[in-house]
Parts: structure tokens; C-alpha cells; sequence
């Protein structure tokens, strides 16, 4: 059986810290599904489109990741693409609390999916995708935090 992952969120943008991700998971599994989902709590700076975009083009070598676009449950989404696994990154003891809780209540509605944790590496702990957007949202250099660029903001 295919060991296969979704690794789900709303990556926007995705940073390098969701790349470590990806990295310290690709030994693990037959296939990571990056799975862009909409999360009614955070308003989307860019289109799910041109983040598909950007990830996929992340991964163009990378036949074991897929990059898709989902809505509703990431437990369901799991059951649909023959998913076990959760792929979560954690940075800090806030977002361990966080995934923890989140971890449990996907295993209530889908027992058939566990959560892996991976531990951010040292240097991205401190970065969020929030972090990104405020700062090029000023005009400050976010580069050191993405592999590839953003669009000219808007004036």
C-alpha cells in the first residue's frame, strides 16, 4: 500500500519554513499531497491559483509531491485521496498545543488518519506566512523567506 500524505494548509504564502516541511517529510512517504485549503479565519492575500502555481513550480522535479486546491474537511479530503497521514509543522509550544488539539479531533472524525508532527528547524521557527505578507505588504524584503517572488503590491 502507497504510504501517502496530505500536508494541508492555506500557504499564503508558502515560505521556506513550509518547505523544510516538505523536506523533513519526503523520506517518509510514497507520495505528499500539498493540499491548499481555504480557511474561513484568515482573508487570502493571493488567489489559491497563483499559489498553486508557485508550489507547483517549487516541486516541478519533485514526482512524489502533487500540489492541489481543496474546500471542506481535510479529513475528508484524506478519505478522498487515500490519505493516512497529516502532514503538521511545528514551531513553537503554542502551535504544538494548537496541533495537538487539532490532531484529535481529525482522529474522532477520521480514526483512519494519524497526524505527524515535524519540528521546524531552528531557523524558521520564528516565520509565518503572516510575517511575509506584512512584510512585503510594507515594502520590506521578505526574500530571505521565499523561494521565488511575489507580485508589485498595489499602491
Amino acid at each position: 500500500m502507497e504510504k501517502i500524505a496530505v500536508y494541508a494548509g492555506s500557504f499564503c504564502p508558502f515560505t521556506k519554513g513550509h518547505e523544510d516541511i516538505v523536506r523533513q517529510a519526503l523520506p517518509l512517504f510514497d507520495k505528499i499531497i500539498i493540499a491548499i485549503g481555504h480557511n474561513i479565519n484568515k482573508k487570502d492575500t493571493f488567489t489559491v491559483e497563483k499559489r498553486m502555481q508557485w508550489i507547483q513550480k517549487l516541486y516541478a522535479g519533485c514526482a512524489n509531491v502533487e500540489v492541489v486546491a481543496y474546500t471542506g474537511l481535510t479529513v475528508d479530503f484524506c478519505r478522498k485521496v487515500n490519505a493516512h497521514h497529516l502532514i503538521r509543522g511545528v514551531r513553537n509550544e503554542q502551535d504544538f498545543t494548537n496541533e495537538q488539539t487539532m490532531a484529535e479531533v481529525n482522529h474522532q472524525l477520521n480514526p483512519d488518519v494519524e497526524t505527524v508532527l515535524f519540528l521546524a528547524s531552528p531557523q524558521w521557527r520564528v516565520l509565518s506566512s503572516s510575517l511575509v505578507r506584512e512584510l512585503w505588504s510594507l515594502g520590506a524584503d521578505y526574500c530571505p523567506y521565499l523561494s521565488y517572488p511575489l507580485p508589485e503590491r498595489q499602491q
